[in-house]
């Protein structure tokens, strides 16, 4: 196993409560993801993940098909 890393996305339109329920939800569905946390204020989203579970690639691909697209 690798060691977990944690990191912050820039989610741009996470705008409510219910934008936060749907990315938390939608993370914890992907395998090895933790420690999710929502900042709507910064619209950041923070997780711990493994990287030999899930890639980036796999995560941003998640958020953008629940509508929540990550800022580059």
């Amino acid at each position: 196993m690798a060691t977990p890393q944690t990191i912050t996305l820039s989610v741009p339109d996470v705008s409510c409560e219910h934008c936060v329920k749907t990315v938390t939800d939608t993370l914890t569905q992907q395998p090895s993801i933790q420690d999710v946390k929502v900042d709507l204020n910064a619209k950041t989203v923070s997780f711990t993940y493994d990287p030999e579970r899930v890639n980036m690639t796999d995560i941003e691909t998640a958020l953008d098909d629940a509508g929540y697209p990550v800022a580059k």
